[in-house]
């Protein structure tokens, strides 16, 4: 059971990611739309022959009905409305359940798209969220993250990823500078792509373990950079993929997997819940690690692309560290690890950052990336990673 690899991705579109944001400011709801457009356009798909929608949870103008108020806003009747609430995971998620849905024939072509709230100022009034000063997904009382979590100072990303970076060290070794060489392969990816916020910029690995340190051990330049941007994808059937520009992208294999909410209930610290739902995807699609291009895996701090690289079965377990000092992880390298530079070297644009791995890969295979092309480009394993470690989803694209 599972994908037949029926629906592929053949429309794309990213926007530069802004660290200072420089453009005007739209409405969230304008944005979908205009990422949308794009992305149709790139697929040569008319806006008409959409019939479904899969959006994330970060539409400012509407905290319900989401695909309602997005469908009809751009004018379209959809047979796929479905909103994906897994934080980073989102985008990977979004992907599989359209292809899904097109494969049983509910719907033929699909748009995807996240936009990004530019920083403030705002230009128009939000409600106050409590939620952000404590840096918690649920604040309010009654919830174990509220009594259990936040009054103990248990509280943000940075506290939840350095437990597992501990966590890590403390049962298989400590090699901080195998943790910090993803950052700068990473950025050495970045330097080459002319939408990172790092593009200018490269580092070493001294230069991350010099830097600030943030939640022990993990340091400034090991965690993700928000920032300003935007992308979307349009996903069809192979059947119309045919009469579109480019290179159709099958989708021929996905898994996802939750085990809990915050690591203070993780079951299995400091191992994740991408493991189950990386055997699915490659079961799914009849391969193995050992067939992949490339990898484009969720990034949000070093020590989640260190275990997911592990965990996925690139290696086995304990040997992450060993494993990346002794590759290189840029697209010049023999181990191609997220060749736009990942989250922490191209910048993360709300749930947009989670659809850049989505988009490289698709770019990759497509024959669109540039300078940074890779040779060998028909097969990628990609994930996203919502909540700190707690949901996770993987997908196999291959060129058709």
């Amino acid at each position: 059971m599972g994908l037949k690899g029926t629906a592929a991705i053949v429309g794309w579109t990213e926007h530069r990611a802004e660290r200072k944001f420089t453009g005007r400011h739209r409405f969230t709801l304008d944005q979908w739309a205009g990422l949308a457009a794009e992305a149709l356009a790139d697929a040569g798909i008319a806006s008409r022959e959409v019939d479904g929608v899969v959006c994330g949870r970060d539409l400012v103008e509407s905290s319900s009905f989401v695909p309602a108020t997005i469908a009809e806003y751009c004018g379209w009747s959809v047979n796929l409305a479905e909103s994906v609430d897994l934080g980073g995971a989102s985008p990977v998620g979004a992907v599989w359940r359209a292809a899904a849905a097109i494969e049983l024939g509910v719907c033929e072509v699909v748009v995807i798209a996240f936009p990004s709230s530019p920083p403030p100022p705002w230009p128009y009034p939000r409600p106050y969220d409590d939620r952000m000063v404590f840096g918690a997904s649920s604040s309010a009382w009654g919830s174990p993250q509220a009594e259990y979590e936040l009054p103990y100072g248990n509280i943000a990303q940075n506290c939840g990823y350095a437990m597992y970076a501990r966590r890590y060290h403390e049962t298989y070794g400590w090699d901080e500078r195998a943790r910090a060489k993803i950052a700068a392969d990473q950025r050495i990816s970045a330097n080459a792509n002319p939408n990172a916020v790092f593009r200018d910029t490269p580092i070493t690995i001294d230069d991350v373990l010099g830097s600030k340190m943030i939640a022990d051990p993990l340091r400034i330049l090991e965690i993700v950079m928000p920032c300003a941007g935007g992308s979307a994808v349009v996903v069809t059937s192979t059947e119309r993929a045919r009469r579109t520009p480019h290179r159709p992208v099958l989708v021929t294999g996905f898994g996802e997997r939750l085990t809990h909410k915050t690591p203070t209930f993780a079951p299995d610290l400091p191992h994740t819940p991408v493991g189950v739902a990386a055997a699915s995807a490659f079961a799914m699609a009849g391969v193995t690690p050992a067939d992949v291009d490339m990898i484009e895996i969720y990034d949000c701090y070093t020590i989640t692309a260190l275990l997911t690289i592990e965990d996925s079965g690139f290696c086995g377990r304990g040997e992450a560290q060993a494993f990346v000092r002794d590759h290189d992880l840029s697209y010049r390298g023999d181990f191609p690890c997220n060749t736009h530079g990942g989250q922490l070297g191209m910048g993360q644009a709300g749930l947009s950052g989670g659809n850049s791995q989505v988009i490289e890969a698709v770019r990759q295979i497509q024959g669109r990336a540039g300078e940074r092309q890779l040779m060998k480009h028909d097969l990628a394993y990609v994930t996203g990673t919502g909540g700190v470690m707690s949901e996770q989803s993987a997908l196999i694209l291959q060129g058709a």
